[in-house]
């Protein structure tokens, strides 16, 4: 099947996406064979301009939903989030109200994605405007697992201020802790430990936060600045 507008939204040709939706606006709506929309798309390729057509005739439709999802159950605002798209984040769509803690298939939130990308400014952006940073996905991990893997001490001291569960685990019996050792990170450790992170809790193996440090010089950096703060 033809997708005209889903192209133009792709390529960023706002000027033909507006000639398309001025002679059949409905053309806002409809899916393709992946379940996106043209808005989808639009944001999936940074083209707000082309975006900012679509919701201007979209919004109009009585059928139109700001946290429409595609096959994935990603919405508008997990694909903004997850290219770091501040600009259409801010400007297209939460003017609209969209759901900042809607989950996809998998579970994750905007936020989620916002803190794997790194995309800092988006994950301010979020948790000022309601995100939960307590959510998990299907893995069972929170924004702050994924904060603590990535080794970013603004944005899990930003989760931690947002009162993220310190010591919850994912599915492989992982703690933030964890997951900050075992890459390496040790200033984000030393951060979770201040904010009540456990070093005793074990995974399924029985391994402790200290035991799956990247390294020995990790875990000494840990301990050491740990000591030096009692």
């Amino acid at each position: 099947m033809d997708w005209p507008l889903h192209n133009a939204a792709r390529e960023g040709n706002a000027m033909i996406a507006k000639q398309l939706l001025e002679e059949t606006p409905s053309l806002a709506l409809k899916k393709d064979d992946d379940g996106r929309t043209p808005l989808h798309w639009a944001l999936s390729a940074g083209h707000n301009e082309a975006a900012s057509e679509i919701l201007k005739r979209a919004k109009t439709l009585k059928k139109f939903d700001i946290d429409e999802t595609d096959e994935a159950g990603w919405t508008a605002l997990h694909i903004a989030a997850s290219t770091g798209n501040s600009q259409a984040i801010e400007e297209l769509l939460m003017p609209r109200d969209p759901d900042v803690n809607a989950q996809t298939s998998a579970g994750q939130t905007a936020l989620h994605f916002a803190v794997s990308k790194g995309h800092i400014d988006v994950v301010k952006y979020l948790l000022d405007h309601g995100a939960s940073a307590r959510i998990k996905d299907a893995r069972q991990q929170t924004p702050l697992h994924r904060a603590a893997a990535r080794g970013s001490l603004p944005m899990a001291e930003m989760l931690i201020k947002a009162r993220s569960p310190i010591n919850t685990t994912d599915t492989g019996h992982w703690s933030a802790l964890h997951h900050a050792m075992a890459e390496g990170h040790g200033d984000v450790a030393v951060a979770l430990v201040k904010a009540g992170g456990d070093l005793d809790r074990t995974d399924g193996d029985g391994h402790t936060p200290l035991d799956v440090a990247s390294d020995a010089k990790v875990r000494q950096y840990v301990e050491t600045q740990l000591q030096q703060q009692k």
